[in-house]
């Protein structure tokens, strides 16, 4: 199973957060970024109780706000159209 989550931040603490979030097991891809949300996060797990345990582990992170995303399977997949260097 997949969820993503959107972190906000208090300002001055994305790198704090993102180094505490980043010793989590189960936090399979994790970036700083710009806009509304200052943290993205890529959960995997086996099943939805070790979903909502990791996501209960990342809510006792310092962000200020967060927000889960669990994946809808059979709508969506990978797609290759990534930019090659």
């Amino acid at each position: 199973m997949i969820s993503y989550m959107l972190l906000n931040c208090n300002p001055g603490t994305e790198s704090e957060v993102i180094s505490e979030i980043s010793s989590i097991s189960g936090v399979a891809e994790m970036n700083g970024i710009l806009g509304k949300y200052d943290v993205f996060v890529k959960i995997s797990a086996y099943t939805p109780d070790e979903i909502e345990l990791i996501v209960s582990q990342i809510r006792r992170v310092r962000a200020e706000n967060c927000y889960t995303f669990p994946v809808v399977y059979g709508q969506g997949g990978t797609v290759d159209n990534e930019i090659q260097n």
